[in-house]
């Protein structure tokens, strides 16, 4: 039986060039960089970063994700986003920190998780918000 290193790859940074149009589903556990076209979902262990002339038509997962270009999908990031200036998302997004630069374009709907587990977005079901009720 095969002992398989569960750290190898942590470190390194997967860059997808400008030019480039890849079409499909990304796995990486460790970072990467998009400045080309990514047709697919992707998936890391590590951060996810989107350059000014990246653009992503798919859901990302990813420990943080920094949007510089062009989203259309739904984002779920277990630690933070970051919506960079220059940054065009339309998706839902589910993370615990959210960060919206002035001159972000965001059409979609966030949802903030505080848990272990970042949970998925449904945007099939709509929830009416709760009453507050006072303790008196």
């Amino acid at each position: 039986m095969k002992y398989r290193d569960e750290t190898i790859g942590k470190d390194e940074v997967t860059i997808i060039g400008a030019g480039v149009v890849l079409e499909g589903k990304i796995s990486c556990k460790g970072n990467i960089r998009i400045d080309g076209v990514v047709n697919g979902d992707i998936n890391a262990n590590g951060s996810v970063a989107v350059g000014e002339n990246g653009e992503i038509n798919g859901e990302i997962n990813a420990e943080i994700i920094n949007v510089g270009g062009k989203v259309t999908g739904s984002l779920n990031a277990k630690d933070k986003l970051v919506l960079e200036a220059k940054a065009v998302l339309k998706g839902d997004v589910v993370t615990k920190i959210l960060v919206v630069e002035a001159g972000a374009n965001f059409d979609g709907n966030s949802k903030m998780a505080s848990g272990k587990e970042t949970p998925k977005f449904n945007s099939n079901v709509t929830q009416p918000a709760s009453p507050v009720q006072s303790k008196t």
